[in-house]
């Protein structure tokens, strides 16, 4: 995703993981008595080979990261707690939780020195809101005011997906029913582009949901999930700063404008890329087809009667007649 850092497998665990959870450590497994809460529901385990899918899953429905030690028996009141939280949310949010014991280098990519830490996760843009461990009135804040302004700003931004269920060994017996009523339903004409953006491939996401538009002009699901893959084929890889940078150097140029546009809109900053792309046509009219072609696929990201949508429609009317 954008700005995001790579890994570096051969980072030492020295200064990643508190030395204190050592003098706190559990023997028991997360899942078995007296150990730290399994994950289930809403709350997923990501090692370094998932890391970079759960990433890009950010761009469906937003994410909170804890980056813990599981044994450390200071922190499974934290993570019950926060895990309780998500799953009562019924998929509006995904709790992703990261061992830095075992995964050092996530630690590393997101700067974080000890554990816990905690991060908000929306369209791969990550959100630092807690290092170190949190008085029990700040933890309930968390779940009380910020996991709820997480999933309020993903829906600003145009990303209103549920993350899917997944049943644990406690309770695997609960039956398909229960889980299939909590995944997403997927229409079946949008199976194959779901599937492609969910590996991570935008650029196929973007053209199979441009097929199921050939057929139905009028799916309005499919022509947000179009807009967004073509956002993130174009985007998602790209260096934040690099393409600010470009940006300001070529103010005249509409590619940097636009590309700098993309990365607002990835990040939530809705309004700013619109008006950075509006600011700019009003000085560049012969760049109109460009600008009005990126904005068209912009204005079917948010909500319909999104005021921001609304405001910038006018205005791309005014520019153009």
């Amino acid at each position: 995703m954008a700005g995001q850092q790579q890994f570096n497998p051969g980072f030492s665990l020295a200064g990643a993981v508190d030395l204190e959870s050592l003098k706190h450590q559990v023997k028991a497994e997360p899942g078995q008595d007296g150990g730290a809460p399994a994950a289930g529901g809403y709350v997923i385990d990501t090692t370094e080979n998932t890391f970079q899918a759960m990433v890009q899953t950010s761009a469906t429905f937003p994410i909170v990261l804890l980056l813990w030690v599981p044994t450390d028996e200071r922190l499974i009141g934290m993570a019950k707690t926060l895990g309780d939280a998500v799953n009562a949310l019924n998929g509006q949010i995904q709790l992703s939780r990261i061992d830095i014991s075992q995964y050092p280098s996530i630690a590393q990519a997101l700067q974080v020195q000890g554990a816990p830490a905690l991060f908000g996760l929306i369209g791969g843009r990550p959100m630092p809101i807690l290092q170190g461990l949190p008085a029990e009135d700040e933890l309930q804040q968390i779940v009380d005011q910020v996991i709820p302004r997480l999933i309020q700003v993903a829906q600003q931004a145009g990303i209103t997906g549920s993350a899917p269920y997944a049943e644990t060994g406690e309770n695997e017996n609960a039956g398909e029913d229960a889980q299939s009523s909590q995944e997403p339903q997927v229409p079946p004409e949008h199976a194959e582009a779901h599937r492609l953006a969910q590996e991570g491939d935008y650029a196929g996401a973007a053209a199979a949901y441009a097929t199921v538009l050939e057929s139905d002009p009028s799916d309005s699901l499919a022509a947000r999930e179009r807009s967004k893959a073509l956002l993130l084929a174009r985007s998602s890889e790209a260096d934040v700063r690099v393409v600010r940078g470009q940006a300001a150097d070529n103010p005249d140029d509409v590619d940097a404008q636009l590309a700098v546009a993309d990365i607002d809109m990835i990040g939530g900053q809705i309004e700013d890329a619109f008006n950075r792309i509006l600011d700019f046509a009003a000085s560049h009219r012969a760049d109109m087809d460009a600008i009005r072609q990126r904005l068209l696929e912009y204005f079917v990201i948010p909500e319909a009667d999104d005021e921001r949508v609304k405001r910038a429609r006018r205005r791309l009317a005014t520019l153009m007649y």
